[in-house]
């Protein structure tokens, strides 16, 4: 006899029972999943979900019934056992085909039983044996407790279920259908919407792996296109550096040909000047003396460098932009100009002077050795400023690279006095460092009236004080117009400046008083 086999043994089932996952399994082996009431939780072998068991064990799980009703009916008809289950005895509860049913009617001994026909699948799933209860093996479950939520037995409604709400599970199986059934549609929906997911999940993965396709196409386009420009970018820098090394190579051949060359007229020269000393007779002497003199003067009189014409400062520098090469920016530059300090400049207004508290600055300009412009930046600039008098006062200065080979450098003293101002590059002083910084003062705005003086803005009041605070100062020179006894005409004179176009509110200065304009007083 064949039969739904358990998915763990492979046997046929013995007495399946559902899981929470809705697998069955047969007992033996959901005795083996685990003790009865085990605090962990147990995995369905089936889909790996994990379950807990019942306190009273496996038996507490519901039997498959599903999984029973497949089994009896691929047994088929109880008497025959080769027809199709079409009907069931109610009497002694046996699965009949159509002729064993007949056959059952007329029958004597079976002829006053009662055969039902089945018509639909549901009947046929109904036909086998009657479902036992599991307390009272000889009765059949045909009643339904409310509020346990299991099927019963008679027994068991005049036993423990003695109290509680039974019906006949004919009654109420509409009821917990419909519900069974809502659960149903709500759940179709679900798969109905995980299907669609699925559906979209299986295109866009299929959407991903034609975009990841198509940008590795374009990545190794982007990648070839990058290697050939690289490429001529090498190619472009190897013939820029073979150019400059035929460059100074000639330049150093027509140096060395013109130093071999007056090399070679020297010794032609002095040879015969030796021979003419040593072997010549003083008429001979002072016959040739002159072409020898005028040849050794101007032999003596070619300028030429000590040095050679060139030097072997080629440095390649690979972060330096080299611009677009077949439309990829590169990197990459050959110089050939290494800056010098000594050749380096210092400009601006305030590269000598400056006043306390206020920003100012010079600019350094760095030149290559020929004294030509560095045109690029990245130099190592360090520039201090120090304080002659006060050691511990120093200010911090803001070098900012323009990239042009240009060095902005900003400062804002806080103390007045001279400052100390060296500007190095690589380590080097630069052409002008170090050198002396003054910075002055803080000039300090007039605000408010200004009394140009004492008797003629405040009636003669000496004690008269100016808008910023201070007193009149002054002797009584007078304003130059018999005014005796009253302070000069000293303007602004009380915040340390004076202003000779300002005149007195009684008229212009007389000679003397103009003088004292010219002084200035102190607060």
């Amino acid at each position: 006899m064949s039969g739904p086999r358990c998915p763990q043994c492979a046997q046929p089932c013995a007495s399946p029972r559902l899981l929470p996952c809705l697998h069955s399994l047969c007992e033996p082996c959901l005795r083996r999943l685990g003790p009865p009431g085990a605090a962990r939780p147990v995995l369905c072998p089936v889909c790996d979900a994990e379950l807990s068991l019942p306190a009273g064990g496996v038996g507490q799980l519901p039997p498959d019934c599903l999984a029973g009703s497949r089994g009896r009916a691929a047994t088929g008809c109880d008497l025959c056992a080769d027809g199709a289950v079409a009907g069931r005895c109610l009497t002694c509860g046996l699965r009949l085909c159509r002729f064993c049913c007949r056959a059952h009617r007329r029958q004597k001994k079976t002829s006053s039983h009662a055969v039902t026909e089945l018509e639909n699948t549901k009947d046929c799933s109904q036909a086998g044996k009657p479902l036992l209860c599991p307390s009272h093996p000889t009765e059949e479950l045909q009643l339904f407790c409310e509020q346990c939520d299991q099927p019963v037995c008679r027994d068991c409604v005049l036993g423990r279920h003695r109290q509680h709400p039974c019906d006949f599970t004919g009654n109420v199986i509409h009821r917990h259908g419909d519900a069974l059934r809502e659960l149903l549609k709500s759940s179709q929906q679900h798969m109905d919407t995980l299907e669609d997911v699925l559906s979209q999940v299986d295109e866009m993965g299929g959407a991903v792996r034609s975009r990841a396709e198509a940008v590795a196409t374009e990545i190794c386009l982007f990648a070839r296109g990058y290697m050939k420009a690289i490429e001529e970018h090498r190619d472009r820098l190897l013939k820029q550096l073979e150019d400059l090394k035929v460059q100074k190579e000639n330049l150093l051949h027509l140096q060395k040909a013109q130093l071999q060359q007056l090399l070679l007229d020297m010794r032609t020269g002095v040879e015969f000047t030796e021979h003419l000393l040593m072997s010549g007779s003083d008429v001979e002497i002072l016959i040739s003396k002159g072409v020898v003199s005028s040849r050794l003067t101007k032999l003596n009189s070619v300028a030429y460098s000590t040095h050679p014409s060139v030097d072997d400062r080629i440095q390649f520098s690979p972060h330096e932009r080299a611009g677009q090469c077949c439309g990829y920016e590169v990197f990459g530059a050959i110089l050939n100009k290494v800056v010098d300090p000594a050749r380096c400049t210092l400009h601006g207004e305030d590269l000598h002077s400056a006043r306390q508290n206020q920003l100012s600055g010079f600019t350094l300009l760095c030149k290559d050795s020929t004294g030509e412009r560095m045109g690029r930046g990245g130099e190592a600039v360090r520039v201090t400023i120090t304080h002659k008098d006060k050691r511990d006062c120093a200010v911090k200065p803001t070098v900012c690279d323009n990239g042009d080979g240009t060095y902005c450098i900003s400062y804002s003293p806080e103390e007045p006095g001279l400052y100390a101002v060296c500007v190095c590059v690589k380590g080097q002083h630069v052409q002008g460092s170090p050198f002396t910084l003054m910075v002055k003062h803080k000039f300090r705005k007039h605000q408010g009236v200004f009394h140009c003086c004492t008797f003629c803005s405040s009636g003669g009041q000496k004690a008269a004080r100016c808008a910023c605070g201070g007193t009149m100062p002054g002797g009584y020179q007078g304003c130059g117009h018999g005014h005796k006894g009253h302070p000069g005409c000293h303007h602004w004179s009380c915040c340390g400046q004076v202003k000779e176009s300002s005149e007195c509110l009684c008229g212009p200065p007389s000679d003397t008083s103009q003088r004292s304009l010219l002084r200035t007083v102190a607060l």
